[in-house]
């Protein structure tokens, strides 16, 4: 998938009190650790699954393919935090991009052209068709964006997704800037809607599966 892959995984479901999960702002030695942990939450996504049909194959592709997107071009404008496990790994990421960032420029598209073809072989294709019809529906607005969000099937239902979520949503308020995401999964929008996000409509990729975008107002005090 292109640097600009605006997808969103598998969140886990809020569930009773649990302890306090700490974020913090992700650092170049943990694009292994968050690529590894992306790979884990999209496995069973559908637009995944479309474009990598192979679920042997899937795994490292897709570790490849998001350290392509860390590297030339999420992980320089900051807004990349992780939460880790009690061992100190990674446990959860949230890639977001900030206002007027969400689409690389060309130079970091040119130059990461290699390493997509690299991580995808024939599969470059279609995520290129991905790409290109979830930029045609992305809002014009300033907005800071969710590109992909997840959490290693170990540490679900832990409360990493929601801290993630919190821990950039509160900055939006304070900046009073709104959020848009890509849901790649219908079962998840209920989710997204707890935390101010409402769907903008379905979004649907040539001969594949559907995203829905959200869009969320900041939340003024």
């Amino acid at each position: 998938m292109p640097p600009t892959q605006k997808t969103v995984g598998s969140p886990e479901a809020p569930s009773s009190p649990r302890p306090a999960v700490n974020v913090r702002p992700a650092t170049g030695d943990d694009v292994l650790g968050i690529a590894r942990v992306l790979a884990d939450a999209f496995h069973d996504d559908p637009l995944m699954a479309w474009i990598v049909p192979d679920e042997h194959a899937r795994p490292g592709a897709l570790q490849r393919m998001f350290v392509v997107g860390l590297r030339f071009h999420h992980l320089g404008l900051g807004g990349v935090e992780v939460t880790e496990a009690a061992s100190g790994r990674i446990a959860g990421a949230a890639v977001w991009n900030p206002p007027g960032r969400w689409k690389s420029s060309r130079a970091a598209e040119l130059l990461s052209v290699p390493a997509e073809l690299l991580a995808l072989g024939r599969a470059a294709r279609l995520a290129g068709i991905v790409d290109d019809t979830l930029s045609q529906a992305h809002p014009e607005e300033p907005h800071w964006y969710l590109s992909e969000i997840g959490t290693g099937r170990q540490a679900r239902g832990l409360g990493h997704g929601s801290a993630l979520l919190r821990s950039r949503l509160r900055r939006c308020d304070a900046e009073d800037m709104p959020a848009y995401l890509e849901s790649s999964k219908r079962g998840n929008l209920p989710y997204y809607e707890r935390f101010g996000f409402v769907s903008t409509g379905e979004i649907r990729i040539p001969d594949g599966p559907s995203l829905w975008g959200m869009w969320r107002e900041p939340r003024r005090s």
